[in-house]
């Protein structure tokens, strides 16, 4: 745990899972170099500031040395805060440094992610810092040593079941992620982070296509839908539709499919790129604008202006093939992914509260 919270507003900043491996790391290594217990760990993180980090846990002998910290992710609803992180620091290896893989950090299982095949699931940046501390105390106690670091978190795996790390062929535990060390409250930027990797992971295995999706209950039927395709291609965005839209944009994918619920439907129709309910709510307004659009009855559109929530439509309007309707509110949700993609054909599913679905092709 930080000694330091950043402040944001009314909410506090945390530290990733790569910041407190790298504060094990420099107080293991020291504590090998020096046969000293070590309480604390000053860091620099990548931005140019200063951490100071408590060391809960120290071990060493003359082979190597233990150190641990609790993660403390702030405020940040992140599954890993409280997480015990740890790095054990021995001389030798192969290479100048070497990462070693430790219980409850996963191993990379398929191409596509920033760390090659076969490593421990050590994102680029926490390499860095860790490099980067290790180097400073050999210099500084002039010693000329190879090192090993093995990362460790011992509640991982059963951590990992929470995360999408699965999907993308990281097995037996978590990641250790950052790439400015810090933890903003509510950014979900390891959710993103998974979102991109994931369309980055179907790319390397051969994939042209992805089919983006709200979650578990609107995968299962696009699964059924398309089941030529693999697990890897189903990648799920959640509410950052935007974010995944910006990394189809990004990469060379022929098409694509995204499925969402009614409720997410008529946000995006409506703009938002973004439907978690704190960013977005439905325009019941627009809505029943998109309704006169179809052709219905003013007394009918009005009706839209009653509801509580959108999958009440289907009350309304009957969700099956040629309801109006709902081609008119695909249309609208094209539109808006239109303007955020370059030309690329693409499919939309829009899914109703009994699993049924309907599909808009390009």
């Amino acid at each position: 745990m930080s000694l330091k919270p950043i402040p944001s507003g009314d909410l506090r900043w945390g530290y990733s899972t790569g910041a407190c491996a790298t504060a094990c790391t420099q107080a293991a290594l020291q504590a090998l170099i020096e046969q000293e217990e070590v309480a604390v760990a000053t860091i620099t993180l990548p931005g140019g500031e200063e951490v100071l980090f408590k060391i809960h846990a120290c071990s060493f002998d003359t082979d190597s040395a233990t150190c641990v910290t609790y993660k403390d992710s702030g405020d940040d609803p992140d599954v890993t805060n409280g997480a015990e992180i740890a790095s054990t620091v021995s001389f030798g290896g192969e290479q100048a440094i070497t990462f070693l893989p430790g219980k409850g950090v996963g191993r990379v299982t398929l191409p596509g992610l920033p760390v090659a095949v076969g490593e421990p699931a050590i994102n680029p940046v926490p390499r860095q810092m860790m490099t980067q501390v290790v180097e400073r105390l050999l210099l500084q106690h002039q010693l000329d040593k190879r090192v090993c670091i093995r990362v460790s978190v011992p509640m991982g795996e059963e951590l990992a079941r929470k995360t999408l790390n699965s999907r993308l062929g990281i097995v037996d535990g978590i990641s250790i992620l950052g790439t400015t060390g810090k933890v903003k409250p509510f950014s979900s930027a390891a959710y993103i982070a998974s979102i991109e990797q994931g369309i980055d992971v179907a790319l390397a295995n051969g994939l042209n296509t992805v089919v983006i999706n709200s979650g578990g209950r609107s995968e299962k039927i696009l699964k059924q839908l398309f089941p030529a395709l693999p697990m890897m291609a189903f990648v799920q965005y959640g509410n950052w539709i935007g974010e995944t839209l910006a990394k189809i944009n990004s990469v060379p994918l022929t098409s694509f499919t995204i499925g969402m619920m009614l409720g997410k439907a008529v946000k995006l129709a409506g703009g938002a790129l973004n439907t978690h309910s704190d960013q977005s709510s439905w325009d019941k307004e627009f809505v029943a604008s998109l309704a006169t659009k179809a052709g219905y009855p003013q007394e009918l559109c009005d009706s839209i202006l009653s509801l509580n929530m959108a999958r009440g439509l289907t009350a309304l309007f009957p969700f099956h093939e040629g309801e109006p309707f709902y081609a008119v509110l695909a249309a609208q949700c094209r539109e808006v992914i239109t303007r955020e993609i370059r030309p690329l054909p693409f499919k939309i599913v829009l899914i109703d509260a009994t699993d049924k679905h309907l599909l808009f092709g390009d």
